[in-house]
C-alpha cells in the first residue's frame, strides 16, 4: 500500500455510472476526508474553532460549486438509462 492510498482512501462507487457522478463522488470523498482532518486538528488544539469553521465553509462552497458545474441533480426527472421508466 502506498502512502496516498493510506492517507486518502477511496470507497467504491455504487451509484449510476456516469462521468459526472464519478467525478462528484471523488470530490465528495475528498471533501469528507478533509473535513475529518480539520475536525481532528481543531479537536487537538491545532486550529481554533473559527479557523476550522472558515475552512469547512470554504470546502462546502467549493463542493457546491462543483455540483453545480457538473449539473448533478438539475434534471431529477430525466431518465437517460430507462431502467426505471415513469
Amino acid at each position: 500500500m502506498n502512502k496516498d492510498n493510506f492517507l486518502y482512501p477511496r470507497g467504491r462507487y455504487y451509484g449510476h455510472v456516469k462521468p459526472e457522478n464519478l467525478v462528484f463522488n471523488a470530490n465528495l470523498q475528498e471533501f469528507a476526508q478533509r473535513i475529518s482532518y480539520i475536525c481532528n486538528l481543531e479537536t487537538g488544539g491545532k486550529l481554533t474553532p473559527d479557523e476550522a469553521y472558515d475552512q469547512i465553509k470554504a470546502l462546502w462552497k467549493q463542493l457546491k460549486k462543483t455540483k453545480k458545474q457538473l449539473q448533478i441533480g438539475e434534471n431529477p426527472f430525466e431518465n437517460d438509462d430507462q431502467e426505471h421508466p415513469i
